[in-house]
This record gives C-alpha cells, structure tokens and sequence, in this order.
C-alpha cells in the first residue's frame, strides 16, 4: 500500500493544477447538482419493530382523515389574577383564541377548551389542543406564525398565554457558530503547530473543499435517497473534523521528509505513502463506526451514519490526493521561515528535546506511576456513569424563559405532570365480537391499576372497527413512574385479547421516547461489539501485533466511561451546572452512549494510528521498544495534540448553545477527546508500550502469515527506494528530528 500510495502522492505532486483544477470542479458540479435537485424530503422519524410504532402504524390506516403523527400544540391559558377562565370575559377570550387557531393553515382541529372538558379545578387555567394534518418537520412557515399570531393575539389584560408541543419551533439559535469556532480555533492552532500560514492553510482548504463536495452530495441525491436536511448535521461535524486531521499529519509528515533533505516531489510522495497509509486506516475505523449505526435500526440514524461515513471517505480521498497537490503549489513555503533558511538535508536542532521528547522520556522512566495514575484517575471520572438514567429530554428540561417551559410547567401545576405526556391506547377490534365492550374492558383495566390520573372514553374510527383512549399519567413523561405504567399497561394485552379478541397497543409521544431508550439500550452491545471487532481486525492489519490493537480498544473504552461519568455528574446530578449554563438536570439524553462511542471511537484511533504507526515505523527500521515510543512523540505528540485541541474546540462550541441536549452532546464529545487523546493515548500508550517492550509487537506465525501484509509502515517502499539505515538512523537521535 506504501508503494502505491507513495506513486500517487508523487503524481498528484506533478499534476498539481489537474488534480485541483478536477476537485475544484467536482465541488462545482455537486453544488449545482444540490442546488437543482428536488427538495430533500421531510424527517420521518420511525422505529420498525416498536409497539409505539406498530400503533402508528395502525390509526394510518384506521383514522385516515386524522394523521397519527401530525404535530400537536399545546396553547395553554390562564386568567389574571383574581378571575376564572369561565368568567364571561375568559369565555370571550378563549373563543376568540379557538377560532384564531383554527383558522390557521394545516390545522386539522382544534378542541375547545369548554367542550373537551380541559380547564383546571380551580378554573383558573385551560389548554386547547391543536392537531395539524402534518408531522412538525412538514410544517410550513406560515402555520408556525399563524401559531404564533394567535397566541400573541389572547395575551394582555393580565391573560398569560404560552405554548408547548412539537408544532412550536424550537428556540435554538445554531447558525453554524460552533463550526465557525472550531475553524477559527483551528487556523489559530494549526498556524502555531507549523509557524507557517501556507501550511496552515492546506489543511482548512482541504477540509472546506472536502466537506463542501460531501454535504452537496447528501442535498443532491437527498430525494432520491430520502435523505432529509438534518442528514448532513452528522456528516459536518465530523467531516470537518477528520479532514483537518488527515490533511494535518501529511502536511507535518512532509515537512519532516524536506528536513531530512528530499526534494519536494520525493517529500510528497514519501508523506502520502507513510502518513498517508495511516490515514487509509484510520479513515476505514471512523467509517466502520458510522456505517455501524445501521445495527441501531432506526432508519434517521442509519442514514445520518452512512452519510457521515461517505463523507469521511471523501476527506481521505482528498487528503491522499488534494493535500500533495497543493503541496505542489506551496513547494517549500509550507516550511517556517527558520527552516527554510536551514541547509538541505539538516534540520533545525532545538536548543533542548521537544516536550513530546521529554514526555516520552519520562514515561519510558516511570511507566507504572503513569500507568496506574491515569487509570485510576479516569476510573474515578467514570464511577457516576454506573448511575446514569437514559431518557429523552422533553420541554420540562428547555429553558426557564422558553414558551414551552412556561407552558409545561402551567400545565403541571394546575393538571397534574401528567398532562404534558399523555398515553395514546389503541385497541384492534377487528377480530373481537364486540368492538365497544373490548373498548370498554380495556378502560376498565387500565382504571384498575390505580396509575392514570385519567382514562378518557374509546374514540372510534368511522368504521367502527378501532378505537383510541388517552391515559393521563399521574407523573411527567421522563419520570421512571410513567415508564412503569406503559409496561403495566403493555402486560394487560395479552390478558384482553384473550378474553375480547381485541389486540392493544401503547403508543404517543412518551411510550415512543421509552421505546426509542430501549431500541438504543438494546443495540449498545452489538454495536459496541461490532465497532471494536472491525476496528481490531483493521489496527491488527497496521500494526501486525495483538496486544496494540487491543490495548487500543480497552483505552478507548476506558475513555468513554470516563466521559460519560463526566456527563452524568454535570447534567444528571447538577455538579458545576451553573458553570456550563445547565438548566435543570434530568436524565441523559438516550442516543449519547451509543453517538459517543460511534464518533469518540474513529477520532480515537485516529489518533491512535498516527501516533503508534510512527512508533512501529522505527521500531520495523531498526529502533528499539523504547527509542521507537520516543521516535512516536517525538514525531507525532505536537501534531496529534493539535489534532484534539482543535476537535475539542470544536465540540465545546455547542456548549454555549441555549438547549442542554446540544449542550449535553457538545460537552460529552469534548470531554471524551479531552480524555482519549491527552491521558489515553498520551499516557496509558506509551506506559504500556514501555511496559510491554519489543513483546507489543508479537503476533502469532500463524497469524502473520494468515493476515496480508499492507506494509503502512513504509518497508518495502524504502527497500524500493534504496534508503538503507537512513531512517533508523535518523530515528535513534529523536530530539534533532524536527517537524
């Protein structure tokens, strides 16, 4: 692979201008293409296999005139104090509410208040319902503001008027900072990294331009392959982040090349067939990760991984060929200015050993007090994780000053906590003799278990055939309480049908977030087990060894516990929550194990293949255990803690953001690279490398000639090229190598 790589970085070198010039073109041609194509299609959001959605399913097709999944709005409103809602004045003002939103567009009903029997005890607050004939994502503009407009319309004269349900938009404010810090952070820390602005540079164009051809891909073919607008949310923000990294260690790999006296041509080709093999790699674990999704079967997500992954794959594309040709253009410039000036062939000898240098040191001196301090320190971090609670967030969790919170929390104290996560009970009397006493039965049962606030009558479709009864939990909807009652309800099926041949199903908002939690808490072990498993066929293949890969996955998973003790301190038990702007602590958001080990696992061997594949490069040419680890940091500490600053840069940007979710993800990815890149793989590594010594490279005869051999270490590339000791060489005297 060396070879061939190093062929193709020499020839993207040479033809510089054609290859960008096709790249350039590539990127214009997807973006017209994304700017022609059809509109994306709206978000469906479905999980295949689920009661909730089996029962989705079902009034589809039993209550066609109503869509089981069209957006709700909750408008909530209160008197002022002093004065009921069924005073003549309040009657006034909620008809005039009813009527104002029933004249928006897409609305398919309104209830009233009156007549849906929705005003508190003590009548000083009621709430409509809103149902439209759309799910929230096909939600038009203009009905969102003839929402809106409504309800500004009934506040004043002391009426306070706020509204929940999925209709309301959310109030986030994305646009887009987070990606505009991270490549601000990152132009600061790759301009620092190389002390040159051309060299800066390349890796932020590459990774425009890769991201760029990836996200117009997604819009292009997104009606053809149903790929909705949020698709490309995944594939951005880790898009982004691999390709500055890929470009980054073939830029920092030529310059060492240019050090040791190649020509720019040969220091091309040379980069993109070492560092560049390593990036193939590292490129095939982040893409088995998000292709791994698919196990999740949640199609939203298996589509947002997918296209996650093909963009990764276009970022290694261009960094293998891009990235060399703009180093055509850049020659020499890509060096700093002392460099430059440095005799060909000799590189700038620092005053003293570089910190990776002195690191390395230090670790090879006192592997076990690092060994043991880290792990014990990330085990610490990682005890609360052993009391996490999934969830999913509902509006009790958004902010204070939101209409949703406000609303959520009327709802609550003049309700019950109930009401904001009612239960939707179906009940499939096609085969039972007689579909009203089913229904009936069902009430009665539900009634008997002492656990709803409230079961309201069976509503039946028009053929009478299917009915539907709402159960008002006593408890909120992310209460462990409320969870209890779906399965107690769920246990009362089997019961039912045998005695009314009627079939019965739980289904609404909070039973599909329960079914969603489990669907994800069941998929976590296969795909944790399918992830790793890929990964540790992949990094035995680079590094010929055993106990490499496989300390790489167990520091990996020691990583991610770590941060997901992290995440649950902060945003379940309300440590430092004021310090990161959290709101009210609550449960962790269902989806996070699973996204952080699918995204924290291909950046983490990332950094694991580009710092240990330089280990196992010096120690193939001739270098000890130990002067292989130096020659590693030495090598690649610098460039792989810019790497993760920059990632951990970008992350952090969605801490600022108003909603904890995005809070919650943003500071959990953060913490994870934090974790894995500067304790993993800067000390767990090479204090078990140090450890283990020539022993970490052992791999079975058996084995060894079982595997093919991909040579990402270069040896047969410099047996071609005739170099000799010359790297071995230069690899023993690790604190004159310069980068």
């Amino acid at each position: 692979m060396a070879t061939f790589l190093y062929r193709l970085g020499r020839r993207a070198f040479r033809r510089r201008g054609l290859v960008a010039l096709l790249w350039v073109a590539i990127l214009v041609g997807a973006g017209v293409a994304a700017s022609t194509a059809p509109a994306p299609p709206e978000d469906s959001f479905s999980m295949p296999g689920t009661e909730s959605q089996k029962a989705f399913d079902l009034l589809d097709e039993r209550f066609p005139a109503a869509s089981a999944e069209g957006a709700t709005a909750r408008v909530v409103i209160r008197a002022p104090d002093g004065g009921k809602i069924s005073d003549p004045a309040g009657r006034d003002r909620v008809e005039d509410l009813v009527t104002a939103l029933g004249d928006g567009p897409q609305v398919a009903s309104v209830a009233d208040p009156f007549e849906a029997d929705t005003v508190s005890e003590d009548g000083t607050t009621a709430y409509a319902s809103v149902t439209y004939k759309v799910n929230a994502m096909e939600l038009t503009d203009q009905a969102r503001d003839a929402l809106t407009a409504a309800t500004d319309d009934a506040r004043g004269d002391g009426y306070t008027v706020e509204t929940g349900g999925d209709a309301v938009m959310a109030e986030q404010e994305m646009g887009g900072t987070a990606e505009l810090i991270g490549i601000g952070v990152a132009a600061i820390v790759l301009l620092l990294t190389f002390g040159s602005l051309v060299a800066a540079g390349m890796p932020l164009l590459s990774a425009i331009i890769g991201v760029g051809i990836g996200i117009s891909a997604i819009g292009a073919l997104g009606s053809t392959l149903e790929l909705s607008a949020t698709t490309s949310t995944l594939a951005m923000m880790i898009g982004l982040a691999v390709a500055i990294d890929y470009a980054l260690f073939i830029v920092s790999r030529y310059r060492a090349e240019i050090a040791e006296g190649r020509t720019p041509e040969d220091a091309a080709g040379r980069a993109v067939g070492t560092a560049g093999s390593a990036v193939v790699f590292a490129g095939l674990t982040v893409i088995v990760a998000l292709a791994g999704l698919a196990v999740v079967n949640i199609p939203i997500l298996t589509k947002m991984g997918l296209a996650a992954a093909g963009t990764v794959g276009i970022a290694v594309l261009i960094a293998l060929t891009l990235t060399p040709a703009l180093l055509g253009f850049a020659g020499k410039k890509a060096l700093s200015r002392k460099d430059r000036k440095a005799p060909a062939g000799q590189a700038q000898a620092p005053a003293k050993p570089k910190l990776g240098t002195r690191w390395a040191r230090f670790v090879l001196r006192r592997p076990v007090t690092v060994l043991l301090t880290a792990v014990l320190g990330l085990g610490a971090v990682a005890v609360p994780a052993a009391s996490m609670e999934l969830g999913l967030p509902d509006e009790g969790s958004s902010a204070p000053d939101t209409t949703q919170r406000k609303a959520y929390d009327m709802l609550s104290e003049s309700f019950g906590a109930g009401f904001n996560g009612p239960l939707m009970v179906t009940v499939d009397a096609r085969d039972a003799d007689d579909a009203k006493a089913a229904a009936d039965t069902v009430g009665k049962e539900i009634t008997s278990l002492g656990e709803a606030a409230a079961v309201t009558p069976a509503n039946f479709n028009e053929a009478g055939d299917t009915a539907v009864l709402t159960v008002v939990p006593k408890t909120g909807p992310s209460e462990a309480a409320t969870e209890s009652l779906v399965k107690d309800i769920r246990a009362l099926s089997g019961g039912i049908e045998t005695e009314t041949g009627a079939t019965m199903l739980v289904t609404g908002a909070t039973a599909m977030t329960i079914d969603f939690s489990q669907t994800l808490d069941d998929a976590l072990v296969p795909y944790l087990a399918l992830v790793v498993g890929l990964a540790f066929l992949l990094l035995m293949l680079v590094f010929r060894s055993v106990l490499v890969p496989l300390k790489a996955a167990l520091g990996f998973l020691l990583s991610v516990a770590a941060a997901l003790g992290a995440v649950v301190a902060v945003f379940q038990w309300g440590w430092l929550a004021d310090v990161f702007g959290v709101d009210q602590p609550g449960p962790i958001m269902s989806m996070m194990p699973i996204f952080m080990i699918g995204v924290v696992f291909g950046l983490a061997m990332d950094y694991e293949v580009f710092l240990v594949t330089r280990m196992r490069e010096a120690y193939v040419h001739g270098s000890s255990a130990s002067e292989s680890v130096t020659t590693g940091f030495t090598h690649g500490g610098r460039v792989v803690a810019a790497a993760a600053i920059i990632m951990i840069s970008v992350f952090s940007g969605f801490i600022m953001e108003n909603d904890d979710m995005i809070k919650m993800m943003g500071f959990g990815l953060a913490i994870a690279v934090l974790f894995d890149a500067f304790v993993v793989r800067m000390a767990i590594v090479p204090a078990v490398l140090a450890l283990l010594g020539t022993k970490a490279w052992w791999l079975p005869k058996w084995l060894d000639r079982l595997l093919p051999n991909v040579d990402v270490e270069g040896e047969k590339l410099h047996k071609e090229l005739g170099d000799g000791g010359t790297p071995a060489q230069s690899e023993r005297e690790p604190e004159t190598a310069g980068v």
